[in-house]
């Protein structure tokens, strides 16, 4: 790599490359945004202008063409990431990619396997494992402050701000509903705190808002994980004054989290045991910026990616075990979910 610059090509004019990635890439000493690819020519340019990025095209083969590029984001919608990544990973690219990394486990192990035959970095953008209060939770965790776990209680509820309510909405195809949306953020933190993947999930679906009655805007679901923790969570687009955290309950004590499920930092993360309630310190940051800077040591050889590929595949597998379940009424066996 150069040690100069790591240039990158934003695939996908997306809200969260707009608000988020494009300055988190910037902040790093090598950071570079070079172009943006949009199958809407004139969203791209707008978006280039926007950002201050040089290049805007309306297709991925083109931006992939130029070789100062090195890596790239890809923010597109879920029925994209297959071709996108594949694409990317077929021109030598270092890929960060949106979860979900595709629609289906098997497609989304065809990337981690492409980008490890191909010899690039490859990485899910799940986000919530570098938020400092998620890792405070999880180093209370480790070190055993609440004693041996037993439950814990995620509510990832809140209300999908105007401008998204586009496809997530109403294009089933392209992978849309809370599900993909929102559970699948909920597996990669859970397979974070603990370790571990689950063992079963059980879960109902409905959808309460203005969505298309066959996508999902509301889940519950309950998730059995090693040494009997049972874990429940509900996800939701229709709950706009929910608090939007995680509780995790112990022989010991509880950890509350409050706030903490959202991009943007803050929220506070509190220990409540015998000898009564203790906030945990936290220095708030922008969680992209540590996906960015653990990204760019991986493609360097000093480090890993915050959330691999192979993290994508299990967030992904888990999430589908979510909608199965919801959808044949029954509780499915991880291991066993297609």
């Amino acid at each position: 790599m150069d040690e100069k610059a790591l240039t990158w090509g934003i695939v996908g004019a997306s809200t969260i490359a707009r608000e988020w990635i494009v300055d988190s890439i910037r902040k790093h000493p090598l950071g570079r945004v070079k172009a943006v690819t949009s199958s809407d020519l004139r969203r791209a340019e707008e978006f280039a202008s926007q950002m201050n990025i040089a290049d805007a095209y309306d297709s991925l083969a083109s931006l992939l063409a130029d070789r100062e590029i090195q890596a790239v984001y890809i923010s597109t919608k879920n029925d994209r990431h297959l071709s996108d990544a594949l694409e990317a990973i077929s021109a030598g690219k270092h890929v960060l990619c949106e979860k979900p990394l595709a629609l289906e486990p098997s497609d989304a192990q065809t990337i981690v396997d492409a980008a490890q035959r191909r010899g690039v970095v490859l990485a899910t953008n799940h986000h919530l494992r570098n938020m400092e209060s998620h890792r405070a939770i999880k180093r209370l965790m480790d070190e055993g402050a609440v004693g041996v776990v037993n439950s814990a209680r995620v509510f990832h509820a809140g209300s999908l701000p105007e401008g998204l309510k586009t496809w997530r909405l109403h294009e089933k195809g392209a992978g849309a509903g809370v599900i993909y949306d929102i559970s699948v953020h909920n597996a990669d933190l859970l397979r974070f705190y603990f370790g571990v993947n689950p063992l079963k999930i059980t879960a109902i679906a409905t959808t309460a808002g203005d969505g298309d009655r066959e996508i999902e805007d509301s889940v519950m679901s309950v998730w059995e994980f090693p040494n009997n923790v049972l874990v429940q969570c509900h996800d939701s687009f229709v709950v706009p004054f929910g608090p939007r955290g995680v509780e995790v309950h112990g022989s010991k004590g509880s950890i509350l989290g409050l706030d903490i499920m959202s991009q943007t930092p803050g929220g506070r993360v509190v220990l409540r045991t015998a000898e009564g309630d203790q906030e945990i310190p936290l220095v708030h940051k922008v969680a992209y910026d540590r996906s960015i800077v653990d990204f760019i040591a991986a493609i360097q050889g000093t480090g890993a990616p915050s959330a691999t590929g192979d993290d994508g595949v299990w967030s992904l597998r888990l999430a589908r075990a979510v909608a199965r379940s919801a959808q044949i009424g029954q509780t499915v066996t991880v291991g066993k979910v297609q």
